[in-house]
């Protein structure tokens, strides 16, 4: 098919492409623009099929050099702005890049990175002295090539680097379309990271959708409710974390405007309390399941169904299919994924390629279950799974309860060893700002709402649960602070 962004800039040259705080671009200009960082790129050896990481923050130059590979044909491989400048150096290593792409805020890092691996620099603020490159651009894209590299997010052990091709990222695009529609007037607020498949994924939406997407560099919970109020935004991607905050600053006695019609809200199952606020302010709120090996959101929930269906993730987007591992309604099992969005092997891993799919379909590693409608339930990751005295205990049921609880920011579950039961599950929780905490009176209120075995033992505060960029819960962070506290004692 068509380059996406040379068919888009010149079927909508003067549309508004991306918008922040002080600049808007249209498509036009923004091919000019990607067209002077490809030459860059090229200057600096770039080629078809190469590999190039990014370390670089949520602004316009990162969103030229998604462009600027694909213009090139290269593959680009994004990186965590998070990550250690060791986990970043194995990164590049696994994936064999010999250029990093960088910006001024993350400098001081990616030197530090590019002197372990040996990695060439180059900065893409400098990319507008360039001249644009020649028009001898491949003017077609082959959709089975691949296009990204995206590293998991390593909640629960090593990262694997997703190879997602043209292909995996155009039928997502589509699918998510067939699933919201599109409007004109449509504007997406870009304020989850740009390195993860939710931000990415945005990106590729924009430029085929032809759809202005407003760039937040951090998330802020007060603009993006004053963006969402004022800037004519329609669409957001959030997870429950970032939903949780911007309701707090908006307040119960306020609602946001008619003109958003879409929060897409993922990263695993939701308070129930959470759900019942966004209720009550009537918001268009689509809970969505995904991953990188799908490209992003392969299930989602339409508004309709927010009370009738509360907690479920949805049902699977037009051009996929979802199965459980267990074959009868309500029972859980491995969630299992088919179809265009999938990827088709991780990164020099053929073992953990293999073990990821049966046949065709794509092992999740998530638990979940399908009601008699066909609904999907996310229940937890595979890993996360507490047997406790032969009973299953889901952590994210148990941290859906005390999310729900008064004066709880953020909560996270974890089981340990116990002589008698196997094992048993324990809490950590953060507070609101200015709120008490009594371990005694938070586990009677999980006795109201759970079984006896899945109500936690212990429950310990910490100032701040760890989580990684895309602000998902790293358990086997909290096993690390449980095994240091036992330590101390």
């Amino acid at each position: 098919m068509p380059q996406w962004l040379n068919q888009r800039a010149r079927l909508t040259p003067n549309r508004i492409a991306f918008e922040t705080e002080d600049a808007r671009l249209t498509f036009k200009q923004l091919l000019v623009r990607t067209r002077q960082a490809a030459s860059a790129l090229r200057s600096a050896g770039v080629h078809s099929a190469d590999r190039v990481a990014s370390l670089q923050s949520n602004t316009l130059p990162y969103a030229v050099t998604v462009h600027a590979l694909m213009m090139l044909g290269a593959v680009m491989v994004p990186l965590n702005t998070r990550l250690s400048a060791d986990e970043l150096a194995g990164q590049i290593q696994d994936s064999g890049c010999r250029l990093l792409i960088t910006d001024q805020k993350f400098e001081q890092k990616a030197s530090q990175v590019s002197a372990r691996v040996s990695c060439a620099l180059i900065h893409s603020e400098k990319w507008t002295d360039c001249e644009a490159l020649p028009d001898d651009f491949n003017r077609e894209i082959q959709l089975e090539n691949p296009c990204t590299i995206i590293f998991t997010s390593g909640t629960t052990g090593h990262p694997k680097g997703v190879v997602l091709s043209y292909g995996n990222h155009w039928w997502n695009a589509n699918a998510s379309l067939i699933n919201l529609g599109l409007s004109p007037d449509d504007k997406w607020l870009c304020c989850v990271p740009l390195f993860h498949v939710s931000g990415l994924s945005i990106l590729m939406k924009s430029v085929i959708y032809g759809m202005t997407v407003y760039l937040q560099e951090t998330f802020d919970p007060q603009t993006v409710n004053q963006l969402i109020t004022c800037g004519g935004i329609t669409h957001i991607s959030v997870v429950a974390s970032m939903l949780q905050r911007m309701i707090d600053t908006l307040g119960d006695q306020n609602t946001y405007p008619k003109t958003l019609r879409c929060v897409l809200l993922g990263g695993g199952p939701v308070p129930n309390a959470l759900l019942k606020r966004c209720l009550n302010l009537q918001m268009p709120i689509y809970q969505t399941y995904g991953m990188s090996e799908t490209a992003s959101q392969a299930v989602t929930l339409p508004p309709e169904y927010m009370l009738e269906k509360a907690g479920s993730a949805g049902q699977p987007l037009f051009p996929l299919q979802v199965r459980i591992s267990a074959a009868a309604p309500n029972t859980p099992g491995e969630i299992m994924i088919k179809g265009p969005t999938v990827f088709s092997y991780y990164l020099n891993n053929p073992e953990a390629t293999h073990e990821a799919f049966d046949g065709e379909w794509f092992r999740s590693g998530d638990i979940g279950y399908l009601d008699k409608d066909g609904f999907l339930f996310v229940l937890d990751r595979r890993k996360d799974l507490i047997i406790s005295g032969g009973e299953n205990v889901y952590p994210a049921e148990v941290e859906s309860v005390l999310n729900g609880c008064k004066g709880i920011s953020c909560a996270g579950v974890i089981g340990i060893p116990d002589s008698r039961w196997g094992r048993v599950p324990i809490a950590f929780v953060s507070l609101k700002e200015g709120a008490d905490f009594s371990e005694s009176e938070l586990i009677n209120e999980c006795k109201q709402h759970l079984a006896s075995y899945k109500v936690p033992k212990r429950i310990f505060v910490l100032a701040k649960l760890p989580e990684n960029a895309s602000r998902k819960l790293l358990r086997r962070k909290l096993y690390e602070e449980y095994e240091k506290m036992n330590r101390v004692n």
